[in-house]
């Protein structure tokens, strides 16, 4: 195997092959292949039917393929610019990959084996091995500056010259930090081992006795052995000893939610989530009940060879032969009935009669030679995953996870086609299709591996999971001569034929592949790289203060040194007569020694235990947020997960959350609610947004509602009594009904003509063909289909269009299965170009199944498809459509376009041919597939539009309010349009009827214009947006006033997001109460929260639910995820997963703001309590002539911080608590001092050191004071007034003092507290009465009774106390009395009882009765199934949240949107005349009511509605002048 070269471009799948009938199926990843397989069409079975019933599935394969009559071989395509061996485009990036071929020379060493080694498939997450956790974990530890610091002081310790008296004892509280992070870390990668195992033992079907010319046999090191052997015999005892202690129960998905918390970049070098999601597989070493499964399953075709299910048992094996096609989920028998196709379709007659003759059917040729001689010995066999290789042969069975990147060769599906979950790699739940390589469907079994020759030439590893480019090559044998050159054949590789490690295959039986990236090299372990680590904020300042006592810790040893040293200099001293002379020989030497005597004598000067008890704290507090059942999501079993436990105390600060909109402040839940068809609006619906509107106008929306409400609920009633008339509809289910539209059922039933019918029923049909939804039809009286879709909005158009009569049953082989009014009809799919970003739009070609005419159906948002319609035609229609498609974004609704084309046969077959040859493109292919898409895409007819409505999430406006009460400013970053942004703004209360809205708008793309707009805004608030105001702005933090709001587009914030206009943009928006950034791009959102983050120096927090919001969640200080009910791409990034929007009350106002307080108070009182105790002992040094003795027994220094003062001081950090959580959330004002940052200052920590500083005087004085005057003399007459006993008169009272004074400055004594207090209290006066209690105490010997039994000590320890706490006391009753806080207030109030009403509910805080009138209300809401979390503008049904509008022009979008060529400004809309207004439309005509209430506003003026630029939209794709009618009739017949 070598590296050689690799191709370039993008990933795509070429070519089509044929059927009796015409063009098969061309779908790409929007153009994925779908190519028919040579067994034509079977009816496939229904998902659940396959998971309930599982019977013996067999292939049925026909021989070979023929060429076609014109000779073309779309396998045999090149690209422009490739030689003639195929690699003239090759560069030494790639890798090439052989398979039954001899490396060639080139890839080679001098020893005949392969030049380059590949990754070993065994991954390893875990951070240690049983012989590497030792000493790398100490090599981690000791990173940490603190713990360098006390090993230092340890080492000092044991050099008696600088007077440490027990060096033994002096390294236990480092030891106990040491060793209690260590069993942290074990812990933590024990269960990141235990994963890994599972995976590298995990059971995969491997082909062996064959050889793999790529690789080499693996030589294991005698130091390889070793260690396994010693992995294994930890093992063996960890395993007995767990035998004997019993089997644990296992965690239910929410209490293992916390087992994998997000690791920074300081405690591992990968992440651990990549795998956390993995389901439970066994390992192979305990999978011996499968071992029959083997038996005779060697060189057997697969087809037979059952799923190794350890339930399911062996299946009977079949002879080589010709099998039966196995039955899938979404295949047809041939029993079927037979189709309907004479006048299909819902079209009237064809205009002309079309040619019916299929196609030429193409050769794609096969990767065996089937004149190869090969020993027939070639078997799959059970394998571990880490043995698999690069190069390997794999086969995969049903709900297996993929061990390695693996491309398709064949799978069950004669198609080709496989289906894969990939909930482990983005968090989708929703399936994917792949496809088999056309060359590779033959091999099928291990003997056709063993014939098949060919060459892999691929990319090399990156991080995109949604690119592959790579090509497999191999030489063409004429079976009529085996001995003759060959043809050179070649077929790209795609994404689309790539199965990813982490993946699981569903609804398959079996799928075989060859491996071409391992271990690190596959794609999800090149995307779990190091998440980005976050410190809270007060631990980044910590190390500043961390780093005065620092320099403090030095001055006051450099002080002792020098003193020292002079002392000895100057002679005729005290030490002249009672020291035996100096330890250095000469005073220099002496006041070195000091300095470092000095240093392990004032060591707790740095508080080593701060860290750990931060660390502590600050797990404690994640544990309380993750138990919080308030914040407990049952619909989804999910509590709120901290995934970083470091940065809890940065909730409480949070000033700026910027939020996304779908799925965030809204369901995801999408329900079609109206449409525009052939200029007709259908659809009743009061949408929250419209509410939100009618509020804005001053209505009263509880009596509004209530009347819409009972409107709708008549026309639901009426419109399911019509539809059962006209057709009754088994897959109709009454509570699934959103479309409440009467009027479309009887205008379909021919009330308003046949046009209008016509029309109707094509546009419905029009739903029903152009998607990429898999429906799923789950068995029963009646049946009940359920649609599979890449996007939530997909699956609502399909699903509507089932409602109507027009349901999609399945797929066939080359074509869809509709049932048109109760008539089954068969539409043939010759192309899907699926949606992309730059496309925006997709398309479906079909072919009819009455007249073989061929139509290209569109759909995408409406700039987009009116940009692509003819020129000069339905002009009326197209502003009719502009009309209600902006009345439905005024009412919330994500609207879209649909549109069509008719192709004659010769256009098609033209363009059909370009479309190939880009489709088998590997360098750019999908460039070119997008030109070539480009070109058809052209010339369109408007047929209409619709509209879907995503809810809010329920709590959403209480939230909001609650939040900007706190203070804290919402920014909403959303792709959609402005008109719906700000409608959804009002209902959930961010934008109200007394603001001034300013919708920042820059039509000219230009710079200055920008400059310009930013100037004239700037000056409605009087500033310039100079320095000066930027620096006040970072001091005031106060909520702007709710005067205004601004609205901006992207386009615009491309333009204020330079450098140049960054300042000015940030201090307008910090004038405003409300930000909405409309149409913006997941950098563009990530730039906005940097810009603030760092522009106004304030704590953020960004929210969102899907991968488009990755990038501003990693940005924000703290980033939050929505855990969706289906995709998990945020949670993955996130530091915290909620899973709602309204839990984000609980977590900042009641969580954060405790966890700040909290963490604020503990680090001030932790600085204070060790200046008390190393400031006692520099007081008495200076009665010594600082020699460094010790004051206080050496054991009291080591359990100072370790015991007598450890307990109280954590526990006020994890449950001290100034008000409930109920007062919390009913006085959200209280958040204010959080994001004030008041709760930790510079101001804060000196008053605390001053503070101890003063107590350590007057602990020490009291006592001097005492035996300064006279000896003190006990009753035996023994003396008291030596150094270690004064030493207890000092500590006992300096630990008292500590104790109560952290207890006074705790808000909560309950009885935990006060406990733990007088336990920490007694502690001293216990240890000092039994250490002494031992001659092993030495000087210290009955210390405790001589000391104890004095007056003398009572009396000083209580008037310490008293002198010591007074200060602080007096000042906390005068800030309390005459300068109270608000808490101080709030607190009083709860005394009085004015709080008492909160406790008679069981919610903290009641919810609002805030009745939605939303007509999503009157029915059980429809759950499409599909990816919620798909981003805005990566939707495959386009919405209108990223196309240019009106309201976000941008000349310059290649989106097809030309509006640089209009002028001037439309005062108003004119109301088409419908053909037919006999009957009333209340939902339409209470909108547009609404409509000219709102007009005379600034959207008028600011030509702000979409309306009045889509009639204007005239594209530069299309040139036809003719003239054609104003409806759509006249295309259909």
């Amino acid at each position: 195997m070598a590296v050689e070269g690799g191709q370039g471009g993008h990933g795509g799948q070429g070519g089509h092959g044929g059927t009796d009938v015409s063009t098969p199926i061309k779908r790409m990843r929007w153009a994925t292949q779908r190519i028919a397989g040579s067994s034509g069409s079977r009816k496939r079975r229904s998902i659940v039917e396959r998971f309930h019933k599982k019977t013996n599935s067999t292939e049925k394969r026909n021989s070979g393929g023929s060429e076609s009559a014109d000779g073309s071989n779309l396998a045999t395509v090149r690209e422009e610019g490739e030689g003639e061996d195929g690699e003239g485009d090759q560069e030494n990036s790639g890798r090439r990959i052989f398979f039954n071929i001899p490396l060639p020379d080139d890839a080679r060493d001098e020893e005949g084996h392969p030049r380059v080694q590949f990754e070993r498939n065994k991954i390893r997450t875990a951070k240690y091995t049983p012989l590497s956790f030792v000493p790398k974990n100490l090599w981690f530890q000791f990173h940490n500056i603190a713990n360098i610091y006390f090993l230092f002081i340890i080492i000092l310790s044991f050099f008696p010259i600088f007077g440490a008296s027990n060096p033994g004892l002096g390294s236990v509280p480092l030891i106990v930090i040491i060793f209690v992070t260590a069993v942290k870390d074990a812990i933590e990668d024990y269960r990141r081992t235990v994963l890994d195992n599972e995976l590298n033992n995990s059971p995969v079907r491997r082909l062996v006795q064959w050889n793999n010319v790529n690789t080499i046999e693996d030589d294991v090191s005698l130091w390889r052995r070793f260690k396994k052997a010693t992995s294994r015999a930890i093992m063996k005892v960890f395993n007995l000893y767990k035998a004997r202690k019993g089997r644990k129960k296992g965690k239910s998905s929410a209490e293992s939610a916390l087992d994998e918390p997000r690791p920074s970049t300081d405690t591992r070098a990968t992440r651990a989530s990549v795998y956390s999601t993995y389901s439970h597989r066994t390992s192979i070493v305990d999978a011996d009940a499968d071992a029959d499964a083997d038996a005779g399953d060697q060189g057997i075709q697969m087809t037979p060879v059952p799923s190794p299910n350890p339930e399911a048992g062996p299946r009977a094996q079949a002879a080589l032969g010709t099998p039966e096609r196995p039955e899938t989920a979404f295949s047809y028998e041939e029993g079927r009935p037979e189709l309907e196709v004479a006048n299909g379709g819902g079209l009237a007659s064809p205009k002309q009669n079309r040619s019916s003759l299929p196609p030429p059917v193409r050769d794609y040729g096969s990767l065996i030679n089937n004149s190869k001689h090969t020993p027939g010995k070639a078997s799959f066999k059970r394998d571990r995953w880490k043995n698999v290789q690069v190069g390997d042969f794999v086969r995969i069975y049903n709900n297996d996870q993929i061990p390695a990147d693996v491309v398709i060769l064949s799978t069950s599906d004669p198609d080709g086609a496989c289906y894969v979950e990939t909930k482990n790699l983005d968090g989708e739940t929703n399936l994917k299709v792949r496809q088999a390589l056309h060359s590779g469907r033959k091999v099928t079994h291990a003997r056709a591996c063993e014939k098949s020759e060919f060459l892999i030439e691929s990319e090399p590893p990156h991080a995109n999971l949604y690119q592959y480019s790579g090509v497999v090559r191999w030489t063409q044998r004429d079976a009529r001569r085996p001995d003759g050159a060959g043809k050179e054949m070649a077929e790209p590789i795609s994404i689309h034929n790539l199965l990813l490690r982490g993946c699981s295959l569903r609804n398959t039986e079996w799928v075989l592949g060859v491996v071409v990236f391992t271990g690190q090299e596959t794609k999800i372990m090149v995307n779990a790289g190091i998440t980005p680590s976050k410190r809270s904020r007060i631990t980044r300042e910590l190390n500043w203060n961390v780093i005065y006592n620092f320099i403090i810790l030095f001055i006051m040893c450099l002080l002792s040194g020098i003193v020292q040293g002079v002392t000895w200099a100057q002679g005729n001293n005290s030490l002249d007569f009672f020291e035996w002379g100096s330890i250095g020989g000469k005073p220099s030497l002496d006041g070195f020694i000091t300095f470092w005597t000095a240093l392990i004598l004032f060591q707790n000067l740095v508080p080593i235990s701060l860290y750990i008890s931060i660390e502590i704290i600050k797990t404690a507090q994640a544990f309380f947020i993750y138990s919080d059942s308030y914040m407990y999501y049952d619909k989804i079993d999910y509590p709120c997960t901290p995934k970083s436990w470091n940065i809890s105390d940065d909730l409480g600060q949070i000033e700026y959350i910027f939020s996304d909109k779908t799925g965030t402040l809204t369901q995801n839940v999408m329900e079609f609610k109206k449409a525009s068809i052939n200029g007709a609006p259908y659809g009743e619906a009061y949408t929250e947004a419209q509410a939100g509107m009618q509020k804005r106008q001053g209505v009263d929306v509880e009596v509004e509602g209530a009347k819409a409400k009972e409107q709708i609920s008549r026309d639901r009633a009426k419109m399911l009594e019509q539809i059962r008339k006209m057709h009754d509809n088994p897959y109709l289910i009454d509570d699934e009904l959103t479309f409440v539209a009467p009027d479309f059922v009887l205008d379909l039933d021919g009330a308003s003509g046949e046009a209008q019918r016509r029309a109707n029923e094509h546009f419905m049909l029009v739903l029903a063909l152009c998607h990429t939804v898999i429906s799923e039809k789950t068995p029963g009286d009646p049946p009940k289909i359920v649609f599979k879709a890449q996007s939530p909005d997909e699956a609502a158009l399909v699903a509507t269009a089932r409602d109507c009569g027009f349901t999609v049953l399945g797929r066939t082989n080359d074509g869809l299965i509709v049932n048109v009014l109760g008539v089954e009809k068969e539409f043939q799919i010759l192309n899907t170009l699926e949606f992309n970003s730059s496309r925006k739009r997709m398309s479906a070609i079909i072919r009819m199944p009455d007249d073989n005419r061929i139509f290209l159906f569109c759909k995408g948002a409406d700039s987009v498809i009116y940009s692509r319609l003819r020129g000069g035609e339905q002009k009326e229609l197209r502003a009719t459509t502009a009309e209600h498609l902006e009345m439905f974004a005024r009412e919330g609704l994500r609207t879209l376009c649909i549109a069509q084309r008719e192709l004659d046969e010769d256009e098609y077959q033209a363009w059909s041919k370009e479309h190939d040859v880009a489709a088998a493109s590997v360098q750019d292919r999908e460039e070119k597939l997008e030109r070539v898409s480009d070109m058809i895409e052209r010339e369109l007819t408007l047929l209409g539009g619709t509209a879907i409505e995503d809810r809010l999430q329920d709590g959403v406006p209480d939230t909001i309010s609650l939040l900007g009460d706190a203070g804290i400013k919402l920014w909403v970053l959303t792709g959609d349009k402005v008109e719906t942004a700000i409608n959804i703004g009002f209902s959930c209360n961010l934008l109200s009827n007394d603001m001034d809205l300013i919708v920042f708008k820059i039509d000219d793309d230009r710079p200055e214009s920008a400059a310009e707009e930013l100037e004239r805004c700037l000056a409605t608030f009087n500033i310039t947006g100079s320095e000066e105001e930027l620096k006040a702005a970072r001091k005031d933090h106060r909520p702007p006033n709710p005067t205004h709001a601004i609205v901006i587009d992207g386009d615009s914030l491309k333009l204020v997001l330079d450098d140049a206009l960054k300042q000015k943009f940030l201090l307008l928006c910090k004038q405003c109460k409300s930000v909405l950034c409309c149409r913006v791009s997941p950098s563009q959102k990530a730039a906005v929260v940097a810009m603030v983050k760092s522009g106004l120096d304030v704590m953020t927090l960004s929210v969102g639910d899907g991968a488009n919001d990755v990038a501003m969640i990693q940005e924000a200080d703290v980033g939050v995820g929505i855990a969706g009910e289906e995709g998990r791409q945020a949670v993955m990034s996130s530091d915290y997963a909620i899973g709602q929007f309204r839990f984000l009350q609980r977590l900042l106002l009641v969580h954060g703001r405790w966890s700040y307080r909290r963490l604020g108070e503990t680090i001030a009182n932790f600085f204070y309590k060790n200046i008390v105790w190393t400031f006692s002992l520099f007081w008495y040094q200076l009665y010594n002539s600082f020699d460094g003795s010790y004051l206080f027994d050496y054991t009291y220094i080591l359990l100072y911080n370790l015991a007598f003062t450890s307990l109280p001081i954590i526990l006020m950090g994890i449950l001290d608590q100034d008000v409930s959580d109920k007062v919390s959330l009913a006085v959200p004002q209280l958040y204010r001092r959080g994001i004030e940052r008041k709760e930790w200052t510079q101001v804060k920590f000196w008053t605390y050191m001053v503070d101890g500083v003063y107590q350590s005087l007057i602990c020490f004085y009291m006592s001097y004071l005492l035996f300064a005057p006279a000896q003190s003399v006990t009753g035996n007459g023994r003396d008291v007034n030596d150094t270690s006993r004064m030493g207890v008169y000092v500590a006992c009272a300096s630990i008292v003092v500590v104790n109560v004074y952290i207890l006074l400055n705790t808000y909560r004594w309950d009885w935990l507290m006060v406990l733990l207090v007088a336990i920490s209290i007694l502690l001293i006066f216990f240890w000092t009465g039994v250490y002494t209690a031992f001659t092993s105490s030495g000087q210290f010997y009955e210390a405790a009774p001589q000391v104890y039994g004095q007056l003398t000590f009572w009396a000083i320890s209580l008037l310490t106390v008293t002198v010591c706490l007074l200060p602080r006391f007096t000042s906390k009753a005068i800030q309390k009395l005459y300068l109270p806080r608000d808490v101080d207030i709030i607190r009083e109030q709860i005394r009085l009882g004015r709080y008492d009403n909160l406790n008679e509910n069981d919610s903290y805080v009641p919810p609002s009765q805030r009745s939605s009138a939303a007509s999503s209300d009157m029915s059980k809401p429809m759950k499409q199934s599909g990816d919620p979390n798909v981003a805005d503008d990566e939707r495959p049904i386009y919405p209108p949240s990223v196309a240019a509008t009106g309201t976000t022009h941008n000349p310059r979008s290649q989106n097809g949107s030309d509006g640089t060529d209009y002028t001037g400004h439309r005062s108003s809309l004119e109301r088409p005349v419908r053909q037919s207004l006999d009957r009333p439309r209340p939902s339409f005509d209470r909108m547009r009511s609404s409509m000219d209430r709102i007009r005379p506003s600034f959207e008028a003026s600011n030509d702000f509605t979409s309306a009045s630029l889509l009639t204007r939209i005239e594209s530069s794709h299309c040139h036809s002048a003719s003239r054609r009618t104003n409806d759509i009739t006249s295309e259909l017949s």
